[in-house]
């Protein structure tokens, strides 16, 4: 067994949980409320803009040039194609670019981008990697229990299909090896990988709870209810 399995099967109940998400299993069957997919959309673009910095970070500790190389591929994919699919989900929704561009990170949302890169940016490469690790294959895992559970074509297909592509599903089994490689380089680290991976799961599940509820700062609740 890798030390990848290994973390998935320590991280076993907040994969379950995230399965069992409402926000999952409605996106799944077409009912998920549009407001809340707007939250995620705007939310996920804003993580995305530091998600693609991390690995740019990942990238200049890398110590080999195809990890290096690969790394800096990730950062530049996210930045392009997968903001553009952002852009152009968010456009079927009345989002504009300059509307993504200029939300406000939630709690959640600033908690786990900074976590992400601090980490990578503190923390060596090994820990890195295992902080990221989550997020790839956490989608491609909800993405696969989606599809299965979708009955037909609705508007969030899209979403489906992207995280299931041939494409997404190949960048993470990069991503798998990548922390089984440096796993087995630095044994010393692997508990501090553990925690990393561990934090990073708990966000990504809080990241759904977010979106699904609708987070905001309480300091905009209060003032909304002033009014």
């Amino acid at each position: 067994m890798g030390f990848s399995d290994h973390l998935l099967e320590t991280g076993t109940d907040l994969w379950d949980a995230q399965l069992r998400h409402p926000f999952v299993r409605e996106l799944a069957d077409g009912s998920l409320d549009e407001a809340a997919f707007r939250v995620w959309l705007e939310q996920d673009y804003l993580y995305l803009l530091d998600y693609a910095r991390t690995f740019a970070i990942l990238g200049a500790k890398a110590t080999d040039e195809p990890t290096m190389a690969h790394c800096f591929e990730v950062a530049t994919a996210v930045v392009g194609e997968e903001m553009d699919l952002h852009r152009s989900f968010a456009a079927e929704y009345g989002l504009t670019a300059a509307d993504l561009a200029a939300a406000r990170k939630t709690p959640t949302c600033e908690a786990y981008t900074s976590f992400l890169l601090r980490t990578a940016r503190e923390r060596p490469l090994a820990v890195g990697v295992a902080a990221v690790y989550p997020c790839g294959q956490g989608y491609a895992d909800v993405a696969e229990e989606m599809a299965e559970l979708a009955d037909g074509r609705h508007s969030y297909t899209p979403f489906i299909r992207k995280y299931t592509s041939d494409a997404f599903v190949e960048s993470v089994a990069w991503m798998r090896e990548l922390v089984d490689r440096c796993a087995e380089a630095h044994p010393s680290l692997r508990g501090e990988m553990a925690a990393a991976f561990r934090r990073s799961a708990e966000l990504e599940y809080a990241f759904w709870e977010m979106a699904y509820t609708g987070e905001e700062w309480p300091s905009e609740r209060a003032s909304a209810e002033v009014v």
